[in-house]
């Protein structure tokens, strides 16, 4: 059997890529670990170390590279997957947040019966960074009567300090720059 992946191993296989999309930004390119399946699926075992089947009742993956690590934590955890979207992107009735971006505002959704008051939800996203998309999801869930037992990152960028606006939850992340 092979041996459990570590977050150090991770952070090894993530690629820095200088100047992306924007002279400036260092971007964190997750795709090898992706295709790494067995870092791919390492990841998703630590993601979801702290739960047990049926001890959340939805994962909610934030728009769009969350989808991936939220879709497959969610069956692991046999709990639903909820997607949150950008504004416009569902098909059915939903309940919408705005946030803050640099430069003006951006809102994402959620279907308005995506959860059941008090289901225990477990919010997934690849990156943390300014903490702004990921508060505005947590509010969609809260709006939904939702409860998060913890937020988990595949990375945080301790620096823009986006944790602070997830103050009111466990936050954890695997990779820290």
């Amino acid at each position: 059997m092979p041996h459990a992946v570590t977050a150090a191993e991770i952070e090894k296989a993530i690629r820095n890529v200088p100047d992306f999309p924007k002279p400036g930004i260092q971007f964190k390119d997750i795709t090898p670990v992706l295709a790494d399946a067995r870092l791919f699926s390492g990841a998703i075992d630590l993601i979801t170390e702290k739960f047990s089947p049926g001890s959340v009742d939805a994962v909610v993956g934030i728009d769009a590279r969350g989808f991936i690590f939220a879709a497959a934590a969610a069956t692991k955890l046999h709990a639903g997957f909820v997607p949150v979207r950008k504004k416009g992107k569902l098909p059915f009735t939903t309940i919408e947040q705005d946030y803050a971006l640099e430069y003006g505002h951006a809102s994402v959704a959620m279907h308005t019966d995506a959860l059941k008051p008090g289901a225990r939800v477990l919010l997934v996203d690849d990156l943390l960074a300014t903490g702004g998309t990921s508060a505005a999801a947590a509010a969609l869930v809260q709006k939904l009567g939702g409860k998060i037992v913890e937020a988990v990152f595949l990375i945080e960028l301790k620096f823009l300090d986006g944790r602070q606006k997830l103050s009111g939850f466990p936050v954890r992340s695997l990779v820290v720059y």
